[in-house]
């Protein structure tokens, strides 16, 4: 979504760095590409010219003149004031002191409010919640079979006393304002503490669909009423933004869509002019492409410094610990790790979603942004269908993989030889990078860390068994009096040790004929 913003901006930081000191020329060029960027991601005129005269003074001033790195300090100040714009701080759901907690949704039609309600229900479902989806919206072509096959899929039960209308050539005749009553009573009757009632899209400018839905709000008293709207609207999302604003008077915003490729700028704008912060976004298609919203870590996905908490939190949410514990316990013990290993592994992983999406999240991700876009998530199945072609034995014991063996594998996974070759090649060489860190050397080559080619583990190890090498004095007469002294010890070792054959028999105990060899063999022994 924000890609395009995101080059512009780590483009324009980069002219900025190994500056010793930032003249104001410097600051106005930075700025103006900021502005530039910012317009080109059509977000709202009166937000970008805020933004960049924050941004502006606070780099003119103290702050940044007496910064130890100019550049670095610039970064930061834009940083905090896009999580300010993005509204500062994370925004959880109030719930009610009494259930149940009501949620109304509101928004355009088509900006995926259906779809939402079903992953607002299965997240809150995951938080140990018993949500209710309520089929309010009886004016679009279907949308109440498509909330009930949402809560299907959800595990959420629907309130559809209604079944709304099923062709656009079709009238609305149910009474969604009684539809919302009843779903709170349904509720309250079957002890379900949330309620998410989903309502009819409508236009900011049709004054009789605004007011039905202040109508709904009157009826239902919500304790949260989320915006929810299409990331990818642009320019207009300001003005519709107010429009519901003043018309329902929401307390949240939402946005679909952010896995699209537009500018992105519609989430930059909403927040910082209508005061309302914005809560979730929705990443994708399936149920669990749903996420909170937490602005700074927005911003930092934004400037390309990476989202590495959000990677830490989807992996606590579906690593499984049994097995992360058991490997734990493989590693502390150095065992091998094998084929089963690495498949259980790319299983976690695939649970954790989209490998495309995990990697973006990634600091610097950008630099590399081609590359991921062609890569293939399919990739993953052609892994596992190579190993799961292979037999217990094999898994465990790759080395005896020959040439037959390779093709039955390929022919039993559908790929190539060639590509069942690289998956052991690789697999070989991380079986070796996981043997050396469980001994301790530490991922080889990576400075600041144990292992060949960096500081500790094992390199200090044969440091400390080799002893450290005395230091040579700096006088020249007593250097080459400690010199000759070395080279007498090492003399003195040669002397003493035993001469003779290189399986330790000495020349003086070897007696040739006591073998009787054949006539002439002793020419073969040096004699």
């Amino acid at each position: 979504m924000f890609n395009s913003l995101s080059d512009r901006l780590t483009t324009t930081f980069k002219n900025l760095r190994g500056k010793g000191r930032l003249t104001e020329a410097d600051v106005d060029a930075t700025v103006r590409e900021i502005r530039r960027a910012l317009l080109d991601a059509d977000v709202a005129v009166p937000v970008v010219r805020a933004f960049t005269a924050s941004v502006k003074e606070r780099a003119l001033g103290l702050e940044v003149s007496q910064a130890l790195n100019p550049g670095q300090q610039v970064v930061k100040i834009v940083n905090e004031e896009l999580v300010g714009i993005l509204g500062g701080e994370t925004r959880r759901l109030r719930l009610a002191k009494n259930p149940p907690t009501v949620i109304m949704l509101a928004g355009l039609q088509g900006a995926g409010k259906t779809t939402l309600a079903g992953k607002l229900s299965k997240h809150l479902k995951s938080q140990g919640h018993s949500p209710l989806l309520v089929a309010a919206d009886l004016q679009r072509p279907n949308a109440v079979k498509q909330l009930q096959v949402n809560g299907e899929r959800a595990g959420v039960p629907v309130y559809a006393p209604h079944p709304g209308v099923s062709s656009e050539f079709e009238s609305a005749t149910g009474d969604p304002v009684a539809v919302a009553r009843q779903g709170i009573e349904e509720a309250r009757a079957k002890l379900h503490d949330v309620v998410i009632v989903d309502t009819a899209g409508r236009l900011g400018v049709d004054a009789e669909l605004m007011q039905q839905a202040a109508d709904i709000r009157a009826a239902i008293n919500p304790d949260e009423v989320l915006f929810v709207i299409d990331a990818m609207i642009g320019q207009d999302a300001v003005n519709t933004a107010q429009a519901f604003n003043e018309g329902v008077n929401f307390t949240g915003v939402v946005l679909t869509k952010l896995d699209g490729d537009a500018r992105g700028g519609a989430a930059l704008s909403v927040a910082s002019v209508t005061g309302k912060p914005i809560m979730f976004a929705s990443t994708g298609e399936a149920l669990t492409d749903f996420e909170v919203f937490h602005p700074d870590r927005m911003a930092s996905r934004i400037l390309d410094l990476g989202d590495v908490m959000t990677l830490i939190e989807q992996a606590e949410q579906n690593w499984d610990k049994d097995e992360a514990s058991r490997m734990a316990k493989k590693f502390a013990d150095q065992e091998d790790f094998t084929l089963d290993d690495f498949l259980t592994q790319m299983q976690q992983l695939r649970k954790m979603g989209s490998m495309k999406k995990m990697l973006m999240m990634m600091p610097g991700a950008a630099g590399m942004r081609e590359q991921l876009e062609n890569f293939d998530e399919r990739e993953i199945d052609r892994v596992e269908a190579i190993v799961r072609s292979m037999t217990p034995h094999e898994r465990v014991a790759p080395k005896i993989i020959n040439g037959s063996r390779r093709a039955r594998i390929a022919r039993g996974s559908g790929v190539h030889v060639s590509e069942v070759n690289g998956l052991l090649e690789r697999f070989v060489q991380a079986q070796k990078m996981m043997k050396k860190m469980a001994a301790g050397g530490g991922m080889p080559g990576m400075p600041g860390m144990a292992g060949p080619g960096g500081f500790g583990g094992a390199r200090k190890k044969q440091q400390a068994a080799k002893g450290k090498k005395k230091a040579r004095s700096g006088n020249p007469a007593k250097a080459a009096q400690e010199l000759a002294e070395a080279e007498a010890r090492r003399a003195g070792a040669r002397k003493a040790m035993p001469t003779g054959s290189a399986f330790g028999a000495q020349d003086t105990d070897f007696d040739p004929s006591s073998l009787n060899l054949p006539k002439g063999f002793e020419k073969f022994l040096g004699k």
